[in-house]
Parts: structure tokens; sequence; C-alpha cells
């Protein structure tokens, strides 16, 4: 498993390192976001939009769960925070094998929907707050997306 680590000092920067994520994104790719409230995921996902050429505004989808932005490729933003301790089939897997990208925030709640590959990106706010993200590649198409933005 490759990892690559990335320190971002201001809201430009997530939005830099989301931007480059999103320009060298594939079809089927999964993001996974894990961090604390206000940790970045959201911005991270701003950024991701912006390198698949999305115009629209981002926003986080913790009411509708889930939001669909046409680009380069569709974006799938998932945020799972309110899923916690379901298991019912919401059907959102499915989107792992459209043309698109899924982005899932708080995707520890549901495991039951995490693919065998993904990215996985760890946000950690310190505290001088800066952001910590470390990525993790699951899987060969993943070790090379890290390679590609390094």
């Amino acid at each position: 498993m490759k990892e690559y680590t990335y320190i971002s000092t201001d809201l430009e920067a997530t939005h830099d390192l989301g931007e480059l994520l999103g320009k060298h994104a594939k079809e089927n790719m999964v993001f996974l976001l894990d961090g604390d409230l206000g940790a970045g995921k959201t911005a991270l996902t701003q950024g991701i939009a912006k390198g698949l050429e999305i115009r629209r505004a981002v926003t986080s989808p913790t009411f509708t769960i889930q939001k669909i932005y046409h680009g380069r490729l569709n974006l799938y933003h998932i945020d799972a925070y309110r899923l916690e301790n379901t298991q019912q089939d919401l059907g959102f897997d499915e989107f792992f094998y459209d043309d698109g990208l899924t982005v899932i925030e708080w995707a520890q709640f549901v495991p039951y929907l995490i693919p065998e590959e993904y990215l996985k990106v760890s946000i950690t706010l310190e505290e001088n707050g800066n952001r910590r993200f470390v990525l993790e590649a699951h899987g060969s198409e993943y070790e090379t997306l890290l390679e590609e933005i390094r």
C-alpha cells in the first residue's frame, strides 16, 4: 500500500490538492474521506469537483445524503454521517460501476459499501490550524494515482 502525506496551510491549498486529485481521477474510482467535523472533507471535495470541470457549487450533502454533479466525470458525493448503524441497501454501490467518481465522507459508518480498491484520505486538523492529509492507496490504480499527483 502506497501512502502520500500533504500539509495544507489554508483553504486554497486544500482546494489545490482536491483539484489535482480530480484532474487525475478515472471512471469508477472511489475516494473515502475521513476526518472530524470541520476537518476539510467538503473543501477537498470542492477542489475535486474543480478538477473534474464541474461548474456548480459543491456543498455538503449532510441532509440529502447524496448529491450528483456533472463534469468531465460525474461526481457522486455521499455523506454517510447520518447512516451510522443503518444496514439498509440505498443503492449507492451502483455508482461505483457507473461513469464517474464516488466520494464518500464518513465512510466508516457504511463499511458494507466500501469496495476492495479505493483511495482513503484521512484528514487531521493540527493545533496550528494546518490540515494533514494522509492518502492511502488500496489497489494498483490508486497507487498510480498517488504517483501522478506527487
